[in-house]
């Protein structure tokens, strides 16, 4: 019979198992006044091999790590059996509970790991975030993709703080995330879980999400603060087919010019704690093998000098997926040589150490170098010295009002407005108004949202009509077109004065492919099932129609496009989305959201984003028109704004100057709003072909009717350097153009020069 251990949440005594050996001192590595170097390298002798490799290790809570009906906690014999020699961490334990139940139940585990292994080493507990901490009971906030379209770093520094103190206070002290990965491929199911497809972009926002999370790093030994695991290094989102394990091709050039700079910024500006590899391989070169990306550039180059883990199961898959790998024994071998110091949930990778170093000695020695990391880790989290969650600040600090206030905003700073045909929006709720809330992205309680923005004088009727797919989690099957429930969605459209449809896609059509059998990337990018036809049977009704767009990947909207008389693009925004997006269109909030990626007509133009090199754009296709159906940085406004007296401060910049640029900004509308005003930069002539233009700085503003402001970028010669001929760095002399507008594609422009 299964034996399984149960223990109280209230049972806190202490005991030290010795494992039939005399004690040691162990005062020098508990000994607080003592640098952190110091205590790990006090502490690491005294580990066994197998207590060193189990420092390596990270399990899975699902494999038994539970609560009984009264919340006690509950091991299963795997568990307890692993848990003799420490962990290197859990993920997700207690991420069904509430938090405050969260809490106990952590405190409770952390207390058994500490009691039960010789040396009393903490556990790493480890969560992720795409919408806030992805556990129960904590605040909602909108995906990275969204946040993004805020254009607003700060912002995203306040949302990753709340993440922090909030995954903190239920007992975790690691996440893996953010994504520092740019994603220019739609199909790849795994998009929204990014910050867009431009590299400068990315770079604001993984490093202000970073910060946030960690407290600025000074949160982390305060212990109000979780770790950052940046990832996937490097360029998973350009896997190609944008199918998730297909194989990645990126020249060295585009790695280092574009790729690379977020993760880089990650370590040397945010202090990352944690770098996560890449599921693919690069270049051929499989990620978790790859010495020359994992030690080479992140640490020699860089100097990370936090650790490195795996993700699911990829050293193993070094040999039976990725298979450049003869055996499990050289999959765990080229893992540990890369620089890979944790090895996430296999047990057919890093297990394998101890026998090894049987027959190989000298791999204690990179056994000892990832262990010091993960060792340090903790130190840096304060584990040692204070393992445990303060239960009476749980219930004021997650959820606070603060927070919740804070996802509406960031929601209102996110939502694009793509199209304002006659000035459709903003609707007036001081008219009596009868309005449809119709389509498969209507959510049950919409219309109670729309209710509570609207006021007495607009009534609503809410109908979903479909869904769109069968909802099964791993493979999800398209739903046959309803007739009949288009026939009632377009009966209530005639009875009302507007239709909003809100239409798109939902996390069964736009998810993570995952190894076993799930699918979730997309061979098409059009709107699945009968949404165009819903759009375009709305619209002969001849009533205005509305639509609101929810989705976790670009998608190409000609027909909604075509067919709206008013777009709202909100990706997917928090709990509070549909009231959020109510205000926007009751005119409280002017929206001030611009798209993060580039929006193409078809998947025929892929790979399609703003900063490809020139040459890209000579030639269009048969029967399409050219260009986007929206580019990046493209974003409306209830407000106008007018742009004028682009000056700088010299018409030369050398390798030691700097150029100022200034422009005045103009709000000539009737209503206050948020205005992103983003210079790119252009190098005319290259010794190598360049981007046609890059963001290199962007500022959001608010202005009142009438307002105007001058707001002043700084051009440096750090902005242009780019990757030559011999793979250097360089500066060259000639022609540049300054573009300052709204978005890519509407500035105005001067010119100036390097000069050397």
């Amino acid at each position: 019979m299964k034996k399984i251990i149960i223990l109280s949440v209230l049972t806190l005594t202490v005991s030290l198992q010795s494992y039939g050996q005399s004690k040691p001192d162990i005062k020098r590595y508990k000994n607080a006044s003592l640098s952190i170097d110091e205590r790990v390298e006090a502490l690491l002798p005294l580990l066994s091999l197998e207590e060193k490799v189990a420092q390596m290790r990270i399990f899975h809570a699902n494999i038994g790590v539970d609560a009984d009906s009264k919340g006690n906690l509950k091991l299963s014999d795997k568990v307890v059996e692993k848990l003799k020699l420490g962990t290197a961490g859990i993920k997700n334990p207690a991420e069904h509970m509430e938090a405050l139940a969260a809490a106990k139940f952590n405190n409770a585990l952390q207390k058994y790991i500490i009691e039960h292994n010789r040396w009393g080493i903490p556990a790493l507990f480890v969560t992720e975030s795409y919408n806030g901490v992805d556990a129960e009971g904590c605040t909602k906030f909108g995906r990275p993709m969204t946040s993004a379209a805020s254009f607003n770093p700060s912002l995203v520094n306040s949302v990753w703080d709340v993440v922090g103190k909030e995954a903190r206070l239920r007992g975790m002290h690691m996440c893996h995330s953010p994504e520092a990965d740019l994603v220019r491929d739609p199909r790849f199911g795994r998009m929204s879980e990014a910050f867009g497809e431009d590299t400068y972009l990315t770079t604001q926002m993984v490093t202000n999400a970073i910060k946030g999370v960690q407290g600025n790093y000074e949160g982390l030994g305060k212990g109000t603060h979780i770790g950052a695991v940046a990832k996937h290094f490097a360029g998973y989102g350009q896997v190609l087919g944008g199918t998730n394990f297909a194989a990645i091709e990126i020249s060295e050039r585009t790695l280092i010019d574009e790729i690379y700079p977020p993760f880089e910024a990650a370590v040397k500006e945010a202090k990352t704690l944690g770098i996560m590899a890449s599921h693919g391989d690069l270049n051929g070169i499989a990620s978790h093998g790859n010495p020359e990306l994992l030690t080479g550039v992140l640490r020699d180059q860089w100097g990370f000098n936090g650790y490195v883990v795996s993700d699911a199961n990829d050293i193993g898959r070094l040999h039976y997926f990725m298979k450049v790998a003869e055996t499990p024994e050289a999959a765990a071998l080229m893992g540990l040589k890369a620089g890979v110091d944790i090895d996430l949930y296999a047990e057919d990778a890093y297990a394998l150490l101890p026998k090894m170093v049987q027959e190989n000695p000298e791999i204690e020695k990179l056994i000892d170098r990832a262990v010091r990391r993960v060792l340090r880790t903790k130190f840096i989290l304060g584990l040692f010295d204070n393992p445990y969650v303060n239960i009476s600040k749980v219930e004021k600090g997650v959820r606070a009002k603060s927070s919740l206030e804070l996802a509406k905003e960031a929601d209102l700073e996110s939502i694009i407005l793509l199209k304002n045909e006659k000035n459709a929006l903003p609707l007036d709720k001081k008219k009596k108004l009868k309005i449809a809330l119709l389509g498969p992205l209507v959510k049950a309680n919409t219309k109670a949202m729309f209710e509570s923005v609207a006021g007495a004088n607009v009534s609503f009727v809410a109908e979903k009509g479909f869904n769109l797919t069968d909802g099964k989690k791993d493979v999800p099957k398209l739903l046959p077109r309803n007739p009949q429930a288009i026939d009632k969605m377009i009966g209530l459209a005639k009875d009302s004065d507007v239709s909003i449809l809100f239409l798109g896609g939902d996390e069964y059509t736009s998810k993570e492919a995952f190894f076993n059998g799930a699918i979730g990337d997309r061979a098409t990018i059009d709107p699945v099932g009968a949404q165009d036809e819903l759009v375009e049977k709305i619209k002969a009704t001849g009533k205005p129609v509305i639509v609101v767009l929810k989705h976790r990947r670009t998608l190409s909207i000609n027909v909604i496009s075509e067919q709206a008389d008013a777009i709202l693009d909100t990706w997917d925004l928090s709990e509070f989305g549909d009231e959020s997006t109510a205000k926007i269109i009751f005119g409280e909030v002017s929206p001030s959201g611009k798209s993060p990626v580039t929006v193409p007509r078809s998947i025929g133009q892929l790979p399609f984003h703003y900063s490809m090199k020139e040459i890209n754009y000579k030639k269009g296709y048969l029967f399409l028109k050219d260009g986007p159906l929206y580019p990046f940085g493209y974003g409306l406004s209830f407000a106008k704004f007018e742009y004028s007296n682009l000056k700088l401060s010299a018409n030369e910049i050398t390798p030691t100057s700097e150029i100022e640029v200034s422009v005045t900004i103009k709000n000539t509308g009737t209503v206050k709003a948020k205005e992103v005003v983003q210079m790119y930069l252009k190098d005319e002539i290259g010794s190598v072909t360049r981007p046609d233009k890059e963001l290199k700085a962007f500022d959001k503003i608010e202005l009142n009717p009438g307002e105007s402001k001058v707001v002043k970028f700084t051009i440096t010669p750090k902005m242009l350097e780019f990757t030559g001929l011999k793979m250097d760095k360089i500066l060259e002399a000639g022609d540049y153009t300054v573009m300052v507008g709204t978005s890519s594609n509407e500035y105005l422009k001067t010119n100036f020069k390097l000069k050397k």
